[in-house]
């Protein structure tokens, strides 16, 4: 029987603050899968007109799905968050752009008819489960120089793109830090990110070495408000004798969840539930795995190829900091400032970490708060690098555009 695709949106999107991997981290003793179930009730309990069983599948994507990110947690995060047994749930895996995929997945599902509303999100308890923990790469990837050994090494790619754009300098990359650190914490200052975080309960380790106790992670670990262009002048180069990848301008090690509610349009409507962004279009491409910070152009140009729209018709851009130079070399191509007011207006993966499969919700979660902000604004971007030399771009609507009404 005939079909016709209907509209996709996302309805809303919430996440934990996000922390720093390792012992010292505020979620050292904190099970990923429990970061993913408080997201859930997160979005249940602000949504009250969405009856849970009308939920019909919930996404959740991680890099590394052994221990307390394995067991298909999609499936067993509802059941913990106390979905009705009928929800189904499944892992997705795309590296950095995991949550990312849970959502374009699921929606292409909403667009087909066979889901009404989905739970899409991601979880990276890298203190837990370090990027790489128990893989075994094919050898022949190196034995047949299908790639060059740096590519399994996202600091080293970052170096590489370093090299074939060497107008991107060290201090342009820290320029853009600074910035993305200044930025971050003067959405703090203004209350925009936390309306969005899902405090959370954490066993903490006296310093003192005496008894555990609790407390509440409120806000993101990671930030750094104090940052100076001098101070990351004598960061070490982690990847490369006297490179330009250094931790000041890159994102960090880091554990977190996001989840977000994805439905059709007609059937958020009906329910009363909010409509933050309507979906446009979406892609994903491939790039040389050894330059994988360069995956967001071809990504976006095909975005927006499919959308039949041009980048001058972007008005607000969410674009994943992985590292400072995979955003720069981004705003080249397209011809943008570094310091263009329509990017990360609320800054980054820099300040605020990149708990891998977890952070493509949170630009999507930003991106809709800036929706609410900029009527004048049509048309927004999130995008993002992925490991192993890719990129992904989705283009999102704003229903509160004022050309609308």
């Amino acid at each position: 029987m005939p079909r016709t695709a209907r509209d996709v949106v996302f309805v809303d999107g919430v996440r934990t603050p996000f922390g720093k991997a390792g012992p010292k981290g505020i979620y050292h003793e904190t099970r990923a899968d429990d970061l993913v179930v408080k997201c859930i009730r997160e979005l249940l309990r602000r949504n009250p007109d969405l009856p849970p069983e009308r939920i019909d599948e919930v996404a959740i994507a991680a890099t590394t799905q052994i221990g307390d990110q394995g067991l298909t947690i999609g499936r067993t995060a509802g059941i913990l968050a106390g979905l009705p047994q009928s929800v189904p749930g499944y892992a997705i895996d795309r590296m950095c752009a995991g949550a990312m995929t849970a959502v374009t997945t699921t929606a292409g599902s909403i667009a087909f008819g066979a889901y009404d509303a989905v739970v899409a999100g991601g979880v990276e308890h890298m203190g837990r489960h370090p990027m790489g923990e128990a893989v075994d790469p094919n050898p022949r990837f190196v034995s047949e120089k299908l790639v060059d050994e740096s590519a399994l090494f996202m600091g080293m790619t970052a170096e590489n793109l370093h090299d074939r754009l060497p107008h991107i300098s060290k201090q342009r990359a820290d320029e853009f830090a600074v910035r993305s650190q200044e930025k971050a914490a003067k959405a703090y200052a203004n209350g925009k990110i936390q309306q969005d975080l899902v405090p959370i309960s954490v066993r903490r380790t006296s310093p003192e070495g005496g008894e555990p106790g609790w407390g509440l992670a409120t806000a993101d670990e990671p930030m750094r408000p104090g940052t100076t262009l001098e101070g990351l002048a004598t960061l070490k180069t982690p990847f490369r004798p006297h490179g330009r990848v250094t931790a000041g301008n890159s994102a960090g090690l880091n554990d977190g969840a996001t989840a977000s509610l994805i439905a059709s349009e007609d059937f958020a409507r009906e329910l009363g539930l909010p409509v933050k962004m309507r979906l446009v279009s979406f892609a994903f491409a491939g790039v040389e795995p050894e330059v994988m910070g360069y995956g967001p152009v071809p990504a976006t140009k095909k975005a927006l190829a499919k959308a039949g729209l041009s980048i001058e018709d972007i008005g607000l851009f969410e674009i994943n900091e992985a590292f400072a130079v995979q955003v720069l070399s981004f705003l080249d191509h397209f011809g943008i400032a570094d310091d263009d007011e329509r990017v990360n207006q609320y800054g980054g993966a820099i300040a605020f970490g990149h708990p891998l499969a977890s952070s493509g919700v949170r630009l999507m979660t930003q991106l809709a708060r800036q929706f609410e902000e900029h009527p004048e604004v049509r048309y927004g971007i999130t995008t993002m690098c992925i490991g192993f030399g890719m990129g992904g771009t989705v283009i999102w609507e704003n229903p509160h555009f004022e050309g609308n009404k």
